[in-house]
């Protein structure tokens, strides 16, 4: 990452300490970046803490050059008995067979979270915070989940070789169709 986009000073990988630092601040992008209604961070912060405290969990962010959080990104290692995990084997399992939901789901990095503000977007932060963050993980998938529909963040699953594992995918509590994508790890060179 030698180009800095427009705005960004550095990317940093944050400690859960850090990361617990600047949670209202990263859930203010999660929900400005998701166009979620007032309230939602609240809902999520519990969540995200936890998060922060399982296997493989690290965290990227953009910061400017005032030290203010443009984007971040985040996510561990996933194991059976956790909620998505779990909601995937599941799905996947009805649609594709267990072998595919095993060849999935049995080594991964999940990516939990990645958002940038959007007066930041469209700069190239996302992919610097996607690849920032998958650098140097020993597991031989990473598996996200997005809302269906065109987006910046399908282009750029798309664009760094994600495919599609499981689409049109409904979470439990989620009236919203949801597709799971996933690529073998590492990250292909630019």
């Amino acid at each position: 990452m030698t180009a800095m986009p427009a705005g960004c000073s550095r990317y940093v990988q944050l400690s859960a300490d850090e990361f617990r630092a600047r949670l209202p601040e990263a859930l203010d992008i999660y929900v400005r970046a998701m166009r979620y209604p007032a309230g939602t961070a609240e809902q999520r912060q519990p969540m995200w803490l936890t998060h922060a405290l399982r296997e493989g969990w690290r965290c990227m962010a953009a910061l400017d050059a005032d030290d203010v959080l443009l984007g971040l990104a985040y996510g561990y290692r996933g194991r059976a008995g956790q909620w998505w995990h779990e909601q995937v084997r599941h799905g996947l399992s009805r649609r594709s067979g267990p072998a595919e939901a095993e060849r999935w789901l049995a080594d991964y990095f999940e990516l939990t979270e990645i958002h940038v503000k959007p007066e930041n977007q469209g700069h190239q932060i996302g992919e610097d915070l996607l690849r920032g963050l998958l650098e140097g993980v020993p597991s031989a998938n990473v598996l996200l989940s997005t809302p269906e529909g065109t987006s910046r963040a399908w282009k750029l699953y798309r664009r760094t070789g994600f495919v599609d594992v499981l689409r049109d995918y409904h979470f439990a509590g989620d009236p919203r169709p949801f597709a799971i994508l996933g690529r073998a790890l590492p990250l292909d060179p630019r």
